[in-house]
């Protein structure tokens, strides 16, 4: 909020440094005016012209209280055709950050293997954000380091990304935060960094998130459990267990269960999960489901037994917890 209520007056000195070149320029009428100056002329009253639509824009859309610097850019109109894709590898420099890049995209998609100590269950953290964290619609991680530190209501505080990342350590992988100067962590930022090369500052590019779901809909969990028997135990397992490996690595990751997430993870939360099997589920079939179907079956299977999250009452210390919040 505060960075685009100053933005205005930025814009101002921009204009009048504009406007002061077309006074250099000459006027139109100044038979002694070159055509390089009218040329010139021309080009500072269109920037003016720009940076005037740019601030009505600015003080027309001014973004709500607690809304992200990419939410703003979006209502702003400033937002770019910035979009989610997995870089070519070969763009990995040949040195010593390339090898802590391979490393994180080693941690990210092996983490219960790479990462014993901090994993108290058997996923990964491409689990849930899918295609080497570079999946539209699928929580990529494309453009996050741009965007962190950002406040976070769940926390009530202002995080890091390296502080978001233990969150989905001691959340979704039910484990341990590492130390947040470690090599590990190190190793995973700066693939979340190589991941978002070519998106501007602050810009959220199509498909971040998850896809929209109507958060009006009530659940119904037996419509749901029905609903998982059908669509989702044929890779999930009966009761959410999942499928795995000798290695006791998954073919499909367990939604229910020890070796699941806990319930203070976001997976956790009906619409949260919802979102995400809209989007995504089942696997191959994204967007086959109604709004419906998939908040029924999200309330269904986030409820069956899985890890308490210690000290979950400290989420949300300000009072603003959404209505699927697990208390």
């Amino acid at each position: 909020m505060k960075t685009f209520l100053s933005a205005k007056p930025a814009l101002s000195v921009a204009v009048l440094v504009a406007l002061s070149a077309a006074g250099m320029a000459g006027c139109s009428g100044d038979k002694g005016v070159k055509a390089t100056d009218r040329v010139a002329e021309a080009e500072a009253i269109a920037r003016v012209q720009d940076l005037e639509a740019r601030a009505e824009q600015l003080e027309g859309n001014a973004p709500a209280a607690g809304s992200t610097p990419a939410a703003a850019l979006a209502t702003s109109g400033a937002a770019t055709t910035a979009t989610v894709k997995m870089p070519d590898e070969s763009t990995i420099p040949d040195d010593e950050t390339g090898e802590a890049i391979r490393r994180g995209m080693q941690i990210v998609n092996h983490t219960y293997k790479e990462m014993p100590d901090n994993v108290g269950n058997q996923l990964n953290c491409t689990s849930c954000h899918l295609g080497n964290g570079s999946e539209a619609y699928a929580s990529p991680w494309n453009g996050l380091s741009s965007i962190y530190p950002i406040y976070r209501s769940r926390a009530g505080r202002v995080n890091s990304l390296q502080e978001r990342i233990n969150g989905c350590f001691q959340r979704s992988m039910n484990g341990k935060p590492l130390d947040l100067a470690s090599d590990d962590m190190n190793a995973i930022v700066a693939y979340m960094n190589w991941l978002s090369q070519g998106i501007p500052m602050g810009v959220s590019p199509e498909g971040r998130g998850f896809a929209k779901i109507d958060k009006t809909l009530e659940p119904n969990a037996d419509n749901g459990k029905k609903l998982f028997a059908e669509k989702c135990s044929t890779c999930h397992g009966e009761n959410g267990e999942g499928q795995y490996n000798d290695d006791g690595t998954y073919v499909y990751p367990a939604v229910a269960g020890d070796k699941s997430f806990n319930d203070g993870a976001g997976m956790a939360r009906t619409y949260t999960a919802a979102a995400f099997i809209k989007g995504k589920m089942p696997f191959g079939q994204g967007n086959s489901l109604s709004d419906q179907e998939a908040v029924d079956i999200a309330q269904y299977f986030t409820h069956l037994p899985r890890p308490v999250k210690a000290n979950k009452d400290k989420d949300w210390p300000n009072g603003d917890a959404p209505k699927d919040a697990r208390k």
